[in-house]
């Protein structure tokens, strides 16, 4: 089934030189499942096309909205280019997605508390449970879901 992506995304006609069928956000029709990505990888574009290459494998018509944090500069993908396909958490927070994928981060050696987008990631990962009828967590993505289910466990036994 296709992919509905903004249009001009690098990941778009690498996807279609293999046959996956790409719409671009100006050809879109109804009756779509609505899927947010939050794309935690330092290197969006592999990212992107891993992702819309498995989705790629459903019956379903999906438009993609990659968001991103703003509380972390990165330094693999330009302000440029994130500006151009990725929506901030501000301009998706009062939509309804069918589902929604957070990634992982290469800061697995780190402490929660010293990754940057920590507090907005929580944030994001709180409003999920309002928003989007499933959430998956990937990699870093679920164990940061994981230790922040062990927060709100030990402050309500406190």
């Amino acid at each position: 089934m296709p992919l509905f992506t903004k249009e001009g995304l690098a990941a778009n006609q690498i996807l279609k030189n293999e046959h996956i069928q790409i719409i671009e956000e100006s050809d879109l029709s109804s009756n779509l499942l609505e899927i947010g990505i939050l794309n935690l990888m330092p290197k969006k574009e592999d990212t992107e096309i891993q992702l819309l290459r498995q989705l790629s494998n459903t019956c379903e018509k999906i438009k993609i909205t990659f968001i991103n944090v703003v509380s972390h500069k990165p330094k693999n993908t330009s302000i440029e280019y994130l500006e151009k396909f990725y929506s901030t958490f501000d301009e998706i927070k009062d939509k309804i997605f069918d589902g929604f994928i957070i990634t992982g981060a290469p800061v697995e050696q780190m402490d929660f508390n010293d990754v940057t987008y920590w507090n907005e990631l929580t944030k994001i990962m709180e409003w999920t449970k309002l928003h989007c009828k499933s959430t998956i967590h990937i990699c870093w993505g679920a164990q940061a879901r994981f230790v922040l289910s062990l927060w709100y466990l030990q402050t309500s036994i406190a």
